[in-house]
């Protein structure tokens, strides 16, 4: 049942507040289970009377979320202090609705940032606030057609190459290793979409383990429970991941160049009403969300379709099917579960009364199972009709610019999977586990072996 938001919180969200600022990783390159783990227990229990649902723990969830949908679709939180929204179409509804339902605290940390946190950024001059994702029309709208331009169809078409190349090599060498075992997170999810996006705009494509420590740390900080102490080895990689993004404004200032940055500062020079530190802010975002939730989506997509060998051996067939396959896998398995809106006036949502200044949970993982819209929606299906009316990429104003990148990259690795190595198989003897977190439902692993 729902809890009474209890007098004196209405508006107001205790563990998580603040504007805008970037995670990176003092962990070490692959997402660490020390980092995810060293929070402040709100992870922890208290599932009783909230219909299973336990917030950051993402290792099963779905059950949670039906459950949910059945009996509580909007339902308060008060571990977290959130609204958590489990229905298709309320969550839509929500997206489709900026002008009463904020994405203010989309990036916003789950827990304040302690002192020792906050002297490290403000010694750091780390003053990022959003790329798109937190910002509101009409500032959004602004940036946004600024940025579509260079975010083009074209010049995702003219990586192609290169990120085939990329799948193949890697592909290869995972054949040529003589245990005939392999991990797809590390040894192909990992680097694609990293080098892909360092590559588009504009970073060194050898620095994949540098910026994949700066994203664990901005995911550390933004949606994991840390305690004050685990926050600032994070905030120290946050400062250094900012400036690196200011350096490349101020190389393309200086250099050009045929990537994304170089095409958003010629379009500043040319009258495009952007500053410089909005460019260095959507550098920012880029370099987070670019690679990723599509190292999640490659591993995902990988760890469903090999757990199914005749929906594997179908693809293998027909490689034509791989992009039904591919909306499946984002509508069944997404790499981000929820998301964050904040109610600007009092309002309602499933005909529930919501707060002015409430922040709400909207759970993608649970509208994309919600049987209203999908039938039989707990199965996975490649031959779905509507497979791609999910919500994964969001919707609306905020609709993610790089869902075409991602799917992209998703459809090589498995076309060259499927081509070079059919023979691949999930090794069932090892348990897949999952990152706490309020968001994204990364596996640590996607281990695979094979046979001569």
């Amino acid at each position: 049942m729902s809890t009474a938001i209890p007098t004196g919180q209405q508006g107001r969200c205790p563990v998580a507040h603040g504007s805008e600022a970037a995670p990176g990783s003092a962990h070490g390159p692959l997402h660490s289970q020390s980092a995810d783990r060293g929070g402040v227990g709100l992870a922890a229990g208290g599932a009783e009377g909230h219909h299973g649902y336990l917030p950051f723990d993402l290792s099963s969830p779905f059950g949670s979320y039906a459950r949910m949908r059945q009996e509580e679709p909007v339902m308060y939180d008060e571990r977290i202090d959130y609204w958590v929204i489990t229905k298709y179409e309320d969550i839509k509804a929500v997206f489709d609705n900026w002008e009463v339902f904020s994405s203010e605290n989309t990036a916003a940390p789950v827990r304040g940032y302690g002192d020792p946190a906050k002297r490290v950024f403000e010694e750091g001059d780390h003053t990022v606030y959003s790329g798109l994702s937190s910002r509101r029309p009409p500032e959004h709208t602004r940036i946004r057609a600024i940025v579509q331009k260079a975010f083009t169809p074209r010049r995702f078409k003219v990586m192609e190459p290169m990120i085939r190349q990329n799948v193949q090599d890697r592909v290869d060498a995972i054949l040529a290793r003589p245990d005939r075992q392999a991990d797809l997170l590390r040894d192909l999810a990992y680097d694609i979409p990293t080098i892909t996006i360092l590559t588009l705009v504009g970073a060194d494509p050898k620095q994949v383990d540098q910026f994949k420590q700066w994203s664990d740390s901005r995911s550390a900080l933004t949606w994991v429970d840390l305690s004050d102490e685990d926050q600032v080895p994070h905030a120290h990689n946050l400062v250094a991941y900012w400036k690196e993004c200011q350096r490349l404004v101020a190389h393309a200032h200086e250099h050009g160049g045929d990537n994304l940055v170089a095409d958003i500062v010629r379009a500043q020079q040319d009258g495009a009403e952007i500053s410089d530190h909005e460019i260095a802010s959507v550098c920012y975002s880029l370099l987070f969300a670019g690679h990723e939730t599509t190292t999640t989506l490659i591993s995902n997509t990988f760890r469903e379709l090999l757990a199914r060998r005749d929906v594997w051996q179908q693809l293998v067939d027909n490689p034509k099917l791989i992009p039904s396959a591919l909306d499946e896998v984002l509508r069944f398995s997404p790499s981000i579960v929820g998301w964050r809106r904040r109610a600007l006036e009092d309002t309602e949502v499933g005909g529930v009364a919501i707060p002015k200044g409430a922040n709400m949970l909207l759970l993608l993982g649970s509208a994309n199972r919600d049987e209203d819209r999908f039938e039989d929606g707990e199965t996975f299906d490649i031959s779905r009709p509507n497979a791609r009316e999910h919500l994964s990429f969001g919707f609306g104003i905020h609709y993610c610019l790089g869902n075409m990148l991602a799917k992209l990259q998703a459809k090589i690795c498995v076309e060259e999977v499927a081509d070079r190595a059919p023979q691949l198989q999930l090794d069932e003897s090892q348990h897949i586990d999952f990152r706490e977190n309020l968001s994204f439902r990364t596996p640590f692993t996607v281990p695979v072996r094979w046979d001569a």
